[in-house]
C-alpha cells in the first residue's frame, strides 16, 4: 500500500476551513422576508338594482307633447343618477306603455309606474292595471298620480309668475284664477283638482281659483271665467293643469280673458314630485328589490 498524499491532505484542511468561516458569517445575516400566500379578494355584496321607474303619459299628437315630457324626465334623471328611467304612453305616442312593460319583463326588470297624470280617473284605475296584467312576468306597482301637492302647487304658481301674475294680484279684489284640466267623469277625478285649485287659492293669498275641464265634466273654461265675472272677478288668469303641451292645453289657453299659464312641463318641483311618488310605492317593495340610489 502507498502512503496518503500530503498535499491532498492539506487542501482538504484548508477548504474545509473556509467552509467553516463563511458558515459562521452567513449565520449573522437577516433571513429573507417571506410574503404570505396570496388570497382570493373578498367582493362586496352587490346592491339590488332599483326598479326602473316608468312615467307614463297620455299621448297627444302635439309633437312638443313627447319632447317636453322627455326633458323633464331629464331633470328627473339629474336628480337621481343611476336610476333607470324610461317614458312610456297610453296611445298615441311611442313608446307605448305596453311595449315598454314587455321590454322590462325580458330584461328581468321591476318597475313602478308614475302617472304623468292629474288626478284619478279611467286611465289611472283602468288601464295602468290592464296594462300590467298583460304582462304577468313583471314585478311592478302602479303610484299615485301627481294629485294635490305642494310640489305641483309650486309648479302651477312659477308657471302663472311666468306668464304676468305678480303678488300684488293676489290682493286685488278684481282677480281670479281658473285652474284647467283634462276632465274626467270619475267623481274622485273632480274631487282631487278641487283641492288642486283650494291649494292654489291659498299659495295665491286667497285669490278665488275654479277649476274647469277640457271635456268629461263641468264647467268648461269658458262658464268658469263667466262665473267668476259674476262675482266680480274681471280680470281672470287660466293656470295650465296640464303635464305637456296638447290640444286640451292650447284650447284652455285660448278661453284666458286676461294671461294663459304655460303647461307644467319640466319644471323642477314637478320633477321632484315624479321621483316622490317613486319613492312612496318604491319603500313597500319587497327588500330585496331595494337599492342604495
Amino acid at each position: 500500500m502507498t502512503e496518503p498524499d500530503s498535499t491532498f491532505d492539506s487542501a482538504s484542511e484548508l477548504l474545509g476551513k473556509i467552509a467553516e468561516q463563511l458558515g459562521a458569517r452567513l449565520s449573522h445575516l437577516p433571513l429573507p422576508r417571506t410574503r404570505p400566500p396570496m388570497t382570493a379578494p373578498t367582493l362586496a355584496p352587490r346592491a339590488p338594482t332599483a326598479p326602473t321607474l316608468v312615467a307614463v303619459g297620455h299621448g297627444s299628437r302635439d309633437p312638443r307633447a313627447r319632447a317636453t315630457l322627455s326633458r323633464l324626465l331629464d331633470r328627473v334623471r339629474e336628480l337621481r343618477p343611476g336610476l333607470d328611467v324610461r317614458l312610456a304612453h297610453i296611445e298615441l305616442n311611442a313608446p307605448l306603455l305596453d311595449d315598454t312593460l314587455a321590454g322590462l319583463a325580458a330584461e328581468g326588470r321591476d318597475a313602478v309606474l308614475v302617472p304623468l297624470l292629474l288626478a284619478p280617473g279611467h286611465h289611472v284605475t283602468h288601464d295602468l292595471p290592464a296594462a300590467l296584467a298583460a304582462a304577468p312576468g313583471l314585478r311592478a306597482r302602479v303610484a299615485e298620480p301627481l294629485g294635490a301637492h305642494p310640489l305641483l302647487v309650486e309648479a302651477l304658481a312659477d308657471r302663472l309668475a311666468e306668464a304676468g301674475w305678480s303678488p300684488a294680484d293676489g290682493t286685488s279684489p278684481a282677480t281670479g284664477v281658473v285652474l284647467a284640466s283634462a276632465g274626467s267623469r270619475d267623481p274622485r277625478s273632480g274631487a282631487e283638482i278641487r283641492r288642486i285649485a283650494a291649494l292654489l287659492g291659498e299659495r295665491l293669498g286667497g285669490v278665488p281659483v275654479l277649476p274647469a275641464y277640457a271635456s268629461a265634466a263641468a264647467p268648461t273654461v269658458p262658464e268658469a271665467v263667466r262665473a267668476l265675472a259674476a262675482r266680480g272677478h274681471h280680470r281672470v288668469a287660466v293656470a295650465s293643469c296640464f303635464t305637456a303641451p296638447g290640444l286640451f292645453a292650447t284650447r284652455a289657453a285660448a278661453h284666458a280673458p286676461w294671461i294663459a299659464a304655460d303647461p307644467l312641463g319640466a319644471h323642477p318641483a314637478l320633477a321632484r314630485l315624479v321621483l316622490h311618488r317613486y319613492d312612496r310605492v318604491r319603500t313597500r317593495l319587497p327588500r330585496r328589490e331595494l337599492a342604495a340610489i
